[in-house]
């Protein structure tokens, strides 16, 4: 078949983007994997089905895919980047609320960026050695002198495929360095099963986890990833929950194209 796309990326952070809303199209995990393949492919960190909802007052549904194949939990960059591509559909104006698989996200236009509401976070696990939470996906935070020095794709792959995170099909694993009052992150990202340049979702979790292992970071918390810069802001109700996440970043078109799959 013919399949007409677009493609977003956020801070590096890359996807193919289809507008479903007739509901033509189904792909199986060979399909997903061909297409954000980038020698052969698009090419893409994952890609986006924009669909109906079913539920009231809600604009719009986002499906997400890894370049895995596989539909995943929810991805921060990839739901600014559909909200971006739904303006550009005519669909919204300056703000939404979509559905997708973590729940209902607010998101609105500041300029050129795009902000948008993550969902709470409720648990936090902190030993001497890493962080974990749920962001709407799981990370796992590390905090390290040099971050240049880590080998992340191996140590990445490590932490993710441990027997720690065997029973929930691994995590994301987050390296950070503090710089000032900025965080220097990088990021192996589940389903991509590689360094990505930018993680929404890790970038969230990381923004939270520093506020409660650094004193004196002030909000909103600034998070220079490899690809581009993004910010988070909340409010904490006490160290084990956090509420009003947002966050905010670049949501930008790349091109678009029509391909046989």
């Amino acid at each position: 078949m013919k399949l007409n796309f677009n493609k977003y990326q956020g801070a590096g952070n890359d996807f193919i983007m289809i507008n479903n809303r007739e509901s033509v199209y189904e792909f199986d995990s060979k399909s997903v994997q061909f297409l954000c393949d980038r020698r052969f492919g698009i090419g893409a960190d994952g890609l986006i089905l924009l669909e109906n909802s079913e539920q009231s007052q809600v604009d719009f549904k986002m499906k997400y895919y890894n370049a895995d194949g596989y539909e995943s939990t929810m991805c921060g960059n990839g739901g600014r980047c559909i909200v971006a591509f739904a303006k550009k559909l005519g669909l919204i104006k300056e703000s939404c609320v979509f559905e997708a698989i973590d729940g209902l996200h607010e998101a609105y236009f500041e300029k050129d960026l795009v902000l948008l509401k993550m969902s709470d976070v409720g648990e936090i696990k902190q030993t001497e050695d890493f962080f974990y939470l749920n962001t709407g996906s799981p990370h796992h935070i590390v905090f390290v002198d040099d971050i240049s020095e880590i080998d992340i794709k191996k140590k990445g792959a490590d932490i993710r495929y441990s027997s720690a995170y065997e029973s929930q099909n691994g995590t994301n694993v987050n390296f950070i360095q503090k710089k000032g009052n900025q965080l220097l992150i990088r990021t192996y990202e589940r389903g991509v099963e590689d360094e990505t340049l930018a993680c929404g979702t890790g970038v969230t979790a990381t923004a939270i986890a520093s506020f409660i292992n650094y004193e004196n970071l002030r909000k909103p918390i600034e998070v220079k990833a490899v690809g581009g810069d993004l910010s988070v802001d909340f409010n904490m109700k006490n160290t084990q929950t956090f509420e009003d996440i947002w966050l905010k970043g670049p949501a930008e078109f790349v091109f678009k194209g029509e391909i046989e799959c």
